[in-house]
């Protein structure tokens, strides 16, 4: 049985972890924070049929998902910069085929689907080679293979491919609001149970509602210069930008709690790919992080990690099962790196939300 060392215990990590569990294979899963809950682990996303929702039933973990799953979730609204609804979509009219939940409690259960002891938190890796991960304390940990699952910023990257995540030209603040239900029920009621963007040229509000009564927000700005949006974190000057928006959508800025914070979003190049290198591969961010418009990315690094534990799960040896899961890799991420950088620009064109609003159109029409 060869050893298999994952580096990052992200949502990809621990797919991959846990469903080579499955299979009668335990790795050793190596991660920074000291714990699933150590930092705020992100917002909501939808758990997608040949994807995400594939690797929870290869993980054997759909039960525990369904329990914590938000169907309303589901539920979408578009509006322009005025406040006036351009989309809307219930749950039930998108087909109930993509649940919402919240990045921490999908964590939770799949670090809570691993015996004590795989996933060693609070563990830093400080160098990789083909053949070794090295940790701060000067542990040096010999192993089969390395997989980077360490996101856009991956020490394993290096020993596969030059190429670095490239600033989108959009960043992000991240603001939230709590017990909306009760202190902001008008942002309850603009948002919904689901997800809403509000777009025009250049900027956007995008809204997610999150599980406990919160109201996670995202201020999008196109911006020449990732370091500006650090200057944008500051409730005034976004407000300025935003001074144009109707004042029920500036409200999800004015009302909302403790800090701003900023993220300008990284792309690696669309068609990111690299030669075979014996004993180490790449998944999910570490091998194709891309802007969040193509709704894909922790969908995505769930299926390649499914795909890479089955893979060395059916092959007789590291190498050809690499080979396999890199070979099925490549297109899949072009092809959604591709869709994540159109949806972008076209998200925040001139004529915004001209452009969501007819590709939501043809798709409600084509189902």
């Amino acid at each position: 049985m060869p050893s298999i060392t994952i580096v990052g215990a992200g949502l990809g990590g621990l797919t991959l972890a846990r469903v080579l569990h499955t299979r009668g294979i335990t790795p050793a899963v190596y991660e920074l924070d000291a714990s699933p809950t150590a930092r705020d682990q992100g917002g909501t996303l939808d758990l997608h049929e040949g994807s995400g929702l594939r690797a929870l039933a290869e993980a054997g973990l759909t039960e525990q998902f369904r329990a914590v799953a938000r169907e309303e979730g589901e539920a979408l609204r578009i509006l322009d910069r005025h406040g006036v609804v351009r989309f809307e979509e219930t749950a039930e009219e998108s087909g109930g085929t993509r649940p919402e939940v919240d990045r921490g409690e999908l964590k939770r259960i799949l670090a809570g689907s691993l015996p004590d002891g795989v996933v060693r938190w609070g563990s830093k890796v400080t160098a990789v080679s083909a053949g070794a991960i090295t940790l701060a304390t000067g542990e040096v940990v010999e192993t089969d293979l390395v997989v980077g699952a360490d996101g856009a910023w991956s020490k394993v990257r290096p020993l596969l491919s030059d190429a670095v995540p490239v600033y989108s030209g959009l960043s992000f603040v991240e603001a939230h609001l709590s017990d909306v239900d009760t202190k902001h029920p008008a942002a309850a009621a603009l948002v919904g149970s689901g997800s809403m963007f509000a777009l025009a040229g250049g900027k956007g509000l995008i809204a997610q509602r999150n599980g406990g009564g919160r109201i996670r927000v995202y201020a999008a700005v196109e911006t020449g210069d990732p370091a500006a949006v650090t200057g944008l974190a500051d409730r005034e000057r976004l407000l300025e930008v935003f001074a144009d928006f109707d004042a029920g959508l500036r409200a999800l800025l004015v009302d909302s709690d403790g800090t701003l914070v900023p993220r300008p979003i990284h792309a690696l190049p669309v068609g990111h790919r690299w030669d075979r290198v014996p004993g180490v591969t790449l998944l999910g961010d570490a091998a194709h992080v891309m802007s969040p418009f193509a709704g894909e990315g922790a969908n995505l690094a769930m299926l390649d990690a499914t795909e890479l534990a089955l893979a060395l799960a059916d092959h007789a040896d590291v190498e050809s099962a690499l080979s396999a899961y890199e070979a099925a890799l490549f297109p899949r991420a072009e092809e959604a790196a591709r869709d994540s950088a159109a949806n972008l620009e076209a998200s925040f064109r001139p004529d915004a939300p001209a452009a969501m609003v007819d590709q939501m159109l043809a798709h409600t029409a084509h189902h």
